[in-house]
Order: structure tokens, then sequence, then C-alpha cells
């Protein structure tokens, strides 16, 4: 038996299919919770004709919404020793839960799983996810590299041995984003091991506007604060970056009355820009979106993590 989690929310365009897959793939023995988050339309009833005919299939509702609430709610109801978290706007390898298995047969880590292979149908999505696949974009964060194997901080929605929520308690619910990496980066600080495999294949289909995408990165920033204020053990200097340029940026005005000298550092900023951006593939648009990525996922994280300051 394998248990997995999925939260929703009004995904009636993704949701069939989702579960069409959970039904033809191996092993037979699963459960499914899909946690809904009271959707305005048609998911719910797509999930309950599923329900219907197969009974390890089971709808919950989330009053609350938010992801750490939808999780708590199906974890305590989770039957199987591993539990896996999907996600409905994300593709999975017809292996990928017997990879899981494999995994944390092979490593006997305690939660597992793959990189976050970002992928995209638009110009903007490609470059979205070609940025956020490169140390410019996101620092040494190994879980957006596609081929590290090896023990990590965090992995892409994760497998969970129950007895690492026996020991540490659910996710916390004050984190309406970035609870993944706050529980994970709680169950390493008292001992229990990551592993990341290239084997475990997912396929994510990033922001396709640059409005959502700077909303999705505000609220990584504006979260991660008190991620780190919670687990201190897990300061990384990549967390801090995109904070220091935000108020960089806000001071210039003032730094050039002195010198303009202080331009230097946006120079450099657009000098990197351009040559990461320069590699991004889909031609002259793939790279100009690129271009514009970058400083967007930045900005708006450090705004966040700013703002993220001031509330804890």
């Amino acid at each position: 038996m394998i248990s997995i989690v999925c939260p929703v929310y009004n995904e009636e365009k993704y949701i069939g299919k989702l579960l069409d897959f959970y039904e033809k793939i191996e092993p037979q023995e699963k459960e499914l919770f899909v946690i809904d988050g009271l959707s305005t339309d048609r998911t719910r009833d797509i999930v309950l004709r599923y329900a219907s005919q197969n009974p390890n299939i089971y709808l919950l509702d989330n009053e609350h919404r938010f992801v750490p609430f939808a999780l708590n709610l199906a974890i305590q109801r989770c039957k199987s020793d591993i539990i896996v978290r999907w996600d409905a706007h994300t593709q999975y390898s017809a292996d990928y839960l017997l990879q899981i298995l494999d995994v944390f047969e092979i490593t006997n880590a305690d939660i597992v799983g793959g990189p976050m292979r970002a992928v995209g149908e638009s110009a903007f999505q490609r470059a979205v996810a070609y940025a956020t696949s490169t140390p410019f974009g996101v620092g040494n964060s190994q879980f957006h590299y596609e081929d590290y194997k090896g023990y990590t901080d965090s992995v892409y929605l994760g497998a969970w041995k129950k007895a690492v929520f026996e020991k540490i308690g659910l996710f916390d619910e004050q984190m309406l984003r970035n609870q993944d990496d706050e529980f994970h980066y709680r169950a390493k600080s008292v001992g229990f091991k990551i592993f990341q495999d290239p084997a475990i294949k997912s396929y994510y289909f990033p922001r396709d506007n640059i409005k959502s995408l700077c909303i999705q990165y505000f609220g990584y920033g504006l979260f991660k604060p008190l991620v780190l204020k919670k687990i201190r053990s897990e300061w990384k200097v990549r967390h801090f970056v995109p904070m220091f340029f935000v108020c960089y940026l806000t001071l210039l005005p003032v730094l050039v009355w002195f010198h303009t000298i202080s331009f230097i550092p946006l120079f450099f900023y657009f000098l990197l820009a351009t040559i990461f951006s320069a590699k991004a593939k889909g031609g002259l648009k793939g790279k100009l979106c690129a271009l514009l990525v970058y400083p967007s996922i930045h900005i708006a994280y450090g705004v966040g993590f700013c703002r993220g300051l001031l509330k804890i």
C-alpha cells in the first residue's frame, strides 16, 4: 500500500487526467486522497464520479483552502507507511511511484523525491523553466537541478515515511507558502535524511505570465523569513541575496548623489542576466523572456522577503 495526497482547487481541466493516470499505474495497492478547497467549478463532481467506482479514491473538504491544511487533513487518514504528495498541474512518469519505493529501499532515506523539472508550452513558460534551473536564477538550490542525485535540503513535492510525521508533527499551518521547505528543514534538523534521485520523474508547468510569476515569488519570499526563524540551521546565502538586491535598488537614487560608482553592481547584475539569458533556447523571443524573468523573480522574492521580515 502507498498513500497519495493531492490538494486541489478549481482543477476541472486537469483532475480527470490525473485520476485516469492514478488508476493505470503501479502499484495496484494504493489510495488517493483528493483534498478540495471548496472548488467552484466541476472538480468535486469529477472526483466523486471516480470515487463512486474506485473505493480507494477519497474526496476531503478543505474549508481553509490553503495547502498545509489540506495535507494535514489527508495525512492523518493515510493507511500506508509511505505517503506521496501530488500536484494536479504536474505530470508524472508511469513508474513514478515504483521509483519512489525503490529509492526508499536503496537509500533507506526518510524523505525522497525528484528534481523540479520545469517545462513550458509558451515561450514565457519555457523561459521561466530555464531561468529557475540556473545558478543565477536560484543559487545552489539543488532540487532545481535535474541531474543532481544525493542527499539534500528539500525535494519537489516529496514522499515521506509516516514515521517522520509521528516524530516531528504535521505541516505548519502558519506556512501558507513554503510549507514543504519548513517541513523538510525541520525534519533534516532532527536527523532525518532527504534524498533526491533524478529517476523520480515529474514535469512541472510554471506560471505563464509575469503577474502570476511575481505573485508566486513574492509569496515565496514573504514566508521564507518565518521558515528561517524556525529552522536557523538552514540559513543559506541564497535566501538573503534578493533582499539585499532590493535594498540596493531602493537606495540607488540616494547613492548616485554621492558617486556614479553606485551603478556598478546594477551593471554587473544585468551583465550576468544577459549572459545567462543568451543561453536560453527559443530564439530571440526566448532570450528576451529570460531576461525579463530574472529580475522579476529576484525583485518579487526580495520584496516579499523584506515584507516577511517586518511580520516576524
